[in-house]
């Protein structure tokens, strides 16, 4: 009798641990089938969505001081073209907590605050990868953002098109603020330039 109570309580252990443990999973697409070809040598218009328990999170923009942060199913965001997903790593915490915590930082993401270069799609999911397992989506996610407003003229209209359109498909969560990393250029966001110089005039 004894024996059998403390295998359930393991088992239960196990259900809960189970049920609590989620990969953290960054869903990327690309924003224009250009992508194809600008991607290898990298330069891309990407947007990004964070998976957790099953669902997708992501930011938009729209004229409204209300959160701008939606979820949709996985790899399935309207407008976008999915491209791939990339494993970030795994957490242990309970839906209902998680859940909490969502809605605490879409508090911070109104979509009347939507900036292409400093409070985009792709700072949203960086700043949700260091919240919750303390590393960062990978550089070449947003590096339209460090390019700055070398190329704004060119993309500005077609971000802003696409994500006013997903919010306005599907219902935001409650209301968050981020103090983001300063913007930095590396090597590769130089060689996406000499590829955009040789490509456009600006």
């Amino acid at each position: 009798m004894g024996t059998a109570k403390v295998s359930n309580s393991s088992s239960e252990d196990q259900n809960v641990s189970s049920y609590s443990e989620t990969d953290v999973i960054l869903n990327v697409y690309d924003l224009t089938p250009l992508n194809n070809y600008s991607y290898w040598v990298g330069f891309g218009i990407f947007h990004s969505g964070i998976e957790v328990h099953g669902k997708e999170y992501g930011f938009g923009a729209h004229d409204f001081p209300v959160s701008g942060v939606f979820e949709v199913e996985p790899k399935s965001c309207p407008g976008f073209i999915y491209r791939s997903s990339i494993l970030l790593g795994r957490i242990n915490m309970p839906y209902s907590e998680f859940r909490e915590f969502i809605e605490n930082v879409a508090s911070e993401y109104h979509g009347d605050t939507y900036h292409l270069i400093s409070k985009n799609c792709n700072h949203f999911t960086d700043d949700m990868a260091q919240r919750l397992i303390g590393r960062h989506i990978p550089g070449w996610v947003n590096r339209m953002a460090r390019l700055g407003t070398l190329i704004l003229p060119i993309v500005y209209q077609i971000l802003y098109m696409d994500t006013h359109f997903v919010y306005t498909h599907y219902m935001s969560l409650p209301y968050f603020y981020l103090s983001f990393q300063e913007l930095s250029v590396t090597l590769d966001d130089i060689n996406a330039l000499l590829f955009l110089k040789s490509c456009c005039s600006f």
